[in-house]
């Protein structure tokens, strides 16, 4: 860590700046907020109290490590995401548990699960809103549901051995008695509870096959997070809407995250399925067309029908 002239030992202004230009240099989209939360994990401190602290003129504390903040900085040089260095991902209110073998939320997600409470929300009149969090990785927007929403009973699916261990811990430590976790595939983790759900969310994997993220930072997600398989990357989301059509009520509400150029084809994919109304495309904050919407429409079972040809 740099010295300030006059002082026995660093300033901690001194230490953000230093991180702060590496991490620039480095390419990271945003190098202040990276050292703060980089330095804060070493003083074991709050962000918040870093920043206080530095704008104050404080010296770093004394014992603190610089090895251990060296090897952070190295590390997030080399473009391992933030979150598995600090090992959590702001989402929402919440601070969801993350690390290697799981998919870390993005922001953008957020606004997908914004959208899923604002539906989930019109069914509380009716008391219990119950709702299937999908592909659901941490448990981030299943999570942020039950949450949100007193009234919400939540099933977060998902598949990969690798991402149980992280979805089971942040359920422990930020879920419990209204939360469910069932280990299994969209296609068959909840048969037998056809028809009983309020709202479906996802964030699948939605990357094409031959498509490679933009974000260096990706490359440490686990592939089976990414990539949604087939040429268009939507046989997963896919599987999803089918999934979500035997599962929601008439009149249920599925929100389907996807990349910003996929909204046509999956509007198209709703709409030509002949489940679905209300089919339209949510923007996130910078604009861009980033997740699905539609409503689980009327359901006609052979009783509703005449079977006299009348």
């Amino acid at each position: 860590m740099p010295r300030a002239e006059g002082r026995d030992g660093p300033s901690l202004a001194a230490v953000v700046c230093d991180v702060s230009v590496r991490l620039s240099e480095a390419g990271i989209p945003s190098p202040h907020h990276d050292a703060v939360a980089l330095i804060a994990r070493v003083l074991g401190l709050e962000p918040g109290e870093v920043r206080t602290a530095a704008a104050r003129g404080d010296d770093v504390p004394q014992g603190h490590d610089d090895a251990a903040l060296e090897a952070l900085v190295s590390r997030r040089v080399a473009r391992e995401p933030l979150q598995h260095l600090t090992g959590v991902a702001p989402f929402r209110s919440l601070e969801i548990a993350v690390g290697p073998g799981v998919f870390v939320p993005r922001p953008e997600t957020e606004v997908v699960a914004g959208a899923a409470i604002e539906a989930a929300r019109e069914r509380v009149a009716a008391g219990v809103v119950r709702v299937a969090d999908l592909c659901s990785g941490t448990g981030a927007i299943g999570l942020a549901m039950a949450h949100e929403i007193p009234e919400a009973q939540v099933v977060l699916v998902e598949v990969d051995d690798d991402a149980m261990p992280w979805l089971r811990r942040n359920v422990e430590t930020l879920g419990a008695a209204r939360v469910e976790v069932v280990h299994g595939d969209v296609a068959g983790a909840l048969a037998g509870r056809e028809g009983r759900f309020d709202v479906v969310v996802s964030n699948p994997p939605y990357v094409p096959t031959d498509g490679r993220p933009v974000e260096p930072e990706a490359s440490h997600d686990p592939a089976r997070a990414l990539y949604g398989l087939g040429e268009d990357g939507l046989e997963v989301p896919r599987a999803v809407i089918d999934a979500a059509a035997r599962l929601l009520k008439e009149g249920g509400a599925l929100v389907i995250e996807h990349s910003d150029l996929q909204g046509e084809a999956m509007r198209e994919e709703l709409r030509g399925s002949g489940a679905w109304e209300d089919v339209h495309t949510g923007r996130d904050l910078a604009g861009r067309e980033r997740f699905a919407l539609a409503r689980r429409a009327r359901i006609v079972t052979d009783s509703a029908c005449d079977r006299s040809g009348n």
